[in-house]
């Protein structure tokens, strides 16, 4: 007997890895970008089917009332570290105003720490340069790209842990890929998975494979009547919503294959309302706004092992509970001690039937904040409407509701001296350089700023380089901070036509100085357009830049200002500019 019981815990032993994940729920995590609550089946839209999606919440979860940020990098700091997004440094889109501040810790930081494989997949819009790099917030794997906007989505240049790399077709078919690789791998050595698939469509570019164009190219469709709807970008947004349904429906295969469906914990949602004027259920306002239709987003969680099919969800939640509710249904220690502004709401998942609390959920963007409890929304204006009874927010009922219009103005003033009374009144965080575990960092044009005649290559900086550099007055900074003291091999990655190459460029950072010459003819085509099914709008179209050493030299620690300039311009201009590289090649 004795030695019976000796075997049995040496195989448990051996297996041990086995036993704690099967005791640990997988979770992933699908974020779509810029699709509506209105752009589902699921939620009564006609033109276009859904059905993986629409599936989640027929075996698991939906929610009624679920509420995000007006745009992409407020909701994705919101559901990194359950707070309200001033409060962790994110005030913009780009330009290093979409980073969450450092000492802000990630579920993925405890997730790991929880002993899970975690890994991030597709756009991250919260800071590029390690540790503000998804590698350093606690994601162990990472492949896609860090702005806000990319500018193809057919083979694309990407990140992967770091280093640049190239897609493989679509973009959203492979971040999927490699999601799915990563719970396969996972499963197969006995690790629980954190994995989150951050996708970043159907945001535009409107690109989508043939496929799925072609089955709304000359479709028809229930129109909203909105002069400002343009059906062709309906058609391309809703192809891609479909692209996205198919792949979430390869997830779930593998899920299952993996025999992982009865504990994995699967959440789908978006990060804003729609990126154009098309149905959306009547409701006011889109992409950008504070109104409800700029902020309500589907949300759906399947878990088989603890909520049951046809659960709908009643109150009002936000992407600051997420958080809080997966690590309470993994039972998942928290990393850190910020105080979370989200709530856990597994118990509404989990059938507890507890009491919904009287909460007031907020929506801020450019200035303008909105409120929503159970029932009523106060609109960025003091307006007041009563969602139950009139969604489309189309009779201001202040006047009538007195005593409501005023209890969510108060709330809103207090929301806004403690939220964003922590933001600074500049932002003067430098770009961070040279970590050894890092050594690698980027850093480019759109996190810097253009001077003298050097312009962006589109107004919108995220997918953007620098072009109309012409002569010596001309440059381009970028406020940086050096971790580490030591070596460094600066890069410039640029393009150049023949008739204009010879230029003397040089690239200072305090007394530091690295020079070279632009000797080499480099001169792609743009691209991008051909792939376009409708004319894109903020994003640039993009070519291949080649790097240009400019040597090594030695760095203090510290911060100062990073500039580009040439010193002879023999041409009609120096170079476009994607980004400038700093390498560290020996910490002193």
């Amino acid at each position: 007997m004795r030695a019976l019981l000796v075997c049995a815990l040496v195989a448990a032993l051996a297996s041990g890895s086995r036993l704690t994940a099967a005791d640990k729920p997988n979770v992933v995590v699908i974020l779509a970008d810029d699709q509506g609550w209105g752009d589902l089946s699921l939620n009564g839209n006609t033109n276009l089917r859904t059905p993986h999606i629409d599936s989640l919440a027929k075996d698991g979860a939906k929610f009624d009332r679920f509420f995000v940020q007006p745009v992409c990098s407020p909701t994705r700091a919101e559901f990194l570290t359950g707070r309200w997004h001033p409060r962790g440094g994110v005030h913009g889109v780009s330009t290093g105003a979409e980073r969450l501040d450092l000492d802000e810790r990630t579920i993925a930081d405890s997730f790991k720490a929880a002993g899970y494989a975690t890994g991030c997949f597709g756009k991250w819009h919260n800071g590029s340069q390690f540790p503000y790099h998804p590698n350093g917030r606690g994601f162990t794997e990472y492949y896609g790209f860090t702005s806000g906007h990319w500018g193809e989505y057919f083979d694309p240049p990407l990140d992967h842990n770091g280093n640049d790399v190239k897609g493989k077709g679509y973009i959203t078919d492979d971040l999927t890929d490699r999601a799915i690789d990563f719970l396969k791998k996972n499963a197969g050595a006995g690790k629980p998975s954190f994995c989150y698939l951050a996708l970043n469509t159907p945001h535009s570019p409107m690109q989508v494979p043939d496929k799925y164009w072609q089955r709304f190219e000359k479709a028809p469709l229930k129109l909203t009547g909105d002069k400002k709807e343009d059906p062709d970008h309906t058609r391309a947004a809703l192809a891609m919503c479909e692209n996205i349904d198919d792949n979430v429906g390869r997830l779930l295969t593998t899920i299952k294959e993996q025999k992982l469906d009865q504990n994995t914990i699967v959440v789908y949602f978006s990060d804003n309302g729609p990126n154009g004027s098309r149905w959306n259920g009547g409701m006011k306002g889109r992409k950008g706004s504070t109104d409800e239709g700029g902020v309500r987003s589907p949300l759906v969680v399947r878990w088989p092992a603890k909520v049951k099919p046809g659960t709908v969800v009643e109150p009002v939640a936000a992407a600051v509970d997420l958080y809080p509710t997966l690590i309470d249904l993994a039972n998942v220690k928290r990393a850190g001690d910020k105080p979370f502004d989200g709530i856990s709401v597994a118990p509404w998942l989990t059938g507890e039937n507890a009491k919904a609390p009287d909460r007031v959920l907020f929506q801020h963007w450019a200035g303008k904040t909105s409120a929503r409890d159970q029932r009523f929304r106060l609109d960025a204006n003091g307006a007041l409407f009563d969602m139950l009874n009139d969604p489309n927010q189309t009779k201001n009922i202040a006047t009538d509701q007195p005593e409501d219009a005023k209890r969510l103005a108060t709330a809103v003033e207090s929301w806004k001296r403690d939220v964003l009374g922590e933001l600074p009144k500049g932002d003067t965080r430098p770009f961070p350089v040279g970590y050894a575990e890092f050594p690698r960092t980027v850093l480019p044009a759109r996190d810097g700023g253009p001077h003298g005649g050097v312009k962006r290559s589109t107004p919108a900086p995220n997918c953007s380089f620098f072009t109309m550099w012409t002569k010596p007055d001309d440059s381009m900074t970028w406020s940086v901070e050096v971790s580490a003291a030591g070596k460094y091999e600066a890069i410039v990655h640029y393009t150049c036509p023949k008739a204009d190459i010879g230029s003397a460029v040089e690239l200072t950072l305090g007394a530091a100085k690295w020079t070279g010459t632009v000797a080499e003819a480099h001169d792609p085509p743009l691209r991008g357009k051909e792939q376009d099914r409708v004319g894109r709008g903020s994003e640039s179209f993009v070519k291949d830049f080649r790097p240009l050493s400019l040597g090594v030299v030695e760095l203090a620690a510290g911060k100062g200002t990073l500039t580009l300039r040439a010193t002879k311009v023999p041409g009609a201009r120096v170079a476009d500019v994607r980004a400038v590289e700093l390498v560290l090649k020996e910490k002193k």
